[in-house]
């Protein structure tokens, strides 16, 4: 190559397209696409700037670079007003741009908080309700090294029907709740790790009299029971695991419910006659009158050879096994394991 030689690149390469970016688009930041999203959803650079707790001047101010930017750099404004008092209107551009925004941020924040999670700087753990308080007993273990580490714990709500996605998506690395297994058998998922809490069954709530349903009923029975179901979550597993995919058709339903206070009301206003399918812990609590929503039902015992209810805590075995003992997730696991029951 002589010395007046030029490397010139083909104009298709990745390399030559970020060297050839528009100024007004690498002028565009994080902070102006969070706040299109925020006018986005508001409707109104008045309500956006009140989200951001910021001045509305700063926010119109933002709106007003990028709607000179992209019409600069695709034809037509993002955002126009409508007048004083009336919801701003997104142009097509605009609306496509949100999208894109919206996009963007969410795979930047993803991929920050999967790095941190690899480097073991964030632990996420998925709780069911009825399992913070075993949560918060194994954070006593770790949470004075976490905070000399700057390890961020992260919590989030988990229901028992996305126990498994989420964590075969890394969505979280530790879940704390229930899931249904065969009654009597061993660990069922080689792929996960499991330290068991403890296994139970299921009980019946109902405001039925005794001549309809007697002291204990087994499942075989629950055909002829009008029943208040959940659409999902442990008990609606419970009844796809004895009377398979289409139960409901197999069975008398009384109501569905989004959640249990809501069932026990239900059937204590006498508005609905029927049984409901709850744990075997909530019915004893039921029975010993513990139970103030509860009061004037009765608790029936449910036979059940087949299923049982496992109540534990669980992590992708592959997670565990590639990182050192001191890693922040293998010390959670440690310490759940210091506070699990022993047999």
């Amino acid at each position: 190559m002589s010395g007046s030689s030029q490397l010139v690149l083909p104009s298709s390469t990745a390399l030559h397209r970020l060297l050839n970016m528009p100024g007004a688009l690498l002028d565009t930041t994080m902070d102006q696409l969070r706040t299109l999203l925020t006018v986005h959803e508001t409707r109104s650079a008045l309500r956006a700037a009140r989200a951001l707790g910021r001045e509305q001047s700063s926010v119109q101010k933002q709106l007003d670079t990028l709607n000179r930017n992209f019409r600069q750099l695709c034809g037509e404004p993002l955002v126009v007003k409508q007048g004083r008092g009336k919801d701003v209107l997104f142009t097509p551009t605009g609306e496509s741009l949100v999208e894109l925004a919206r996009e963007t941020l969410a795979e930047w924040l993803d991929g920050i908080h999967e790095c941190r999670r690899k480097l073991g700087t964030t632990v996420t753990v998925g709780t069911t309700r009825y399992m913070l308080d075993t949560l918060a007993k194994a954070w006593h273990h770790v949470s004075d090294e976490f905070r000399e580490r700057d390890v961020d714990l992260k919590v989030v709500h988990i229901r028992t029907k996305d126990i498994w996605a989420k964590l075969e998506t890394r969505e979280v690395d530790v879940v704390c709740g229930s899931v249904v297994t065969h009654a009597g058998a061993g660990w069922e998922r080689p792929e996960f790790d499991v330290i068991e809490w403890r296994r139970g069954g299921l009980a019946l709530l109902t405001n039925l009299p005794e001549t309809v349903v007697g002291d204990r009923v087994r499942v075989p029975q629950l055909r002829s029971v009008p029943l208040v179901i959940p659409g999902a979550g442990l008990i609606a597993e419970f009844l796809r695991g004895w009377f398979g995919p289409d139960y409901r058709q197999g069975i008398e339903i009384a109501a569905e419910i989004d959640e249990i206070q809501y069932g026990i009301s239900l059937l204590r206003s006498n508005l609905v006659q029927g049984a409901m399918i709850v744990t075997s812990g909530l019915g004893v609590v039921a029975s010993n009158n513990e139970l103030r929503e509860g009061g004037g039902l009765r608790v029936v015992e449910l036979a059940d050879d087949s299923l049982e209810r496992l109540v534990g805590v669980f992590a992708r075995r592959d997670e565990l096994a590639k990182h050192p003992a001191d890693h922040p997730l293998n010390l959670l696991w440690a310490a759940f394991q210091a506070e699990a029951p022993r047999p």
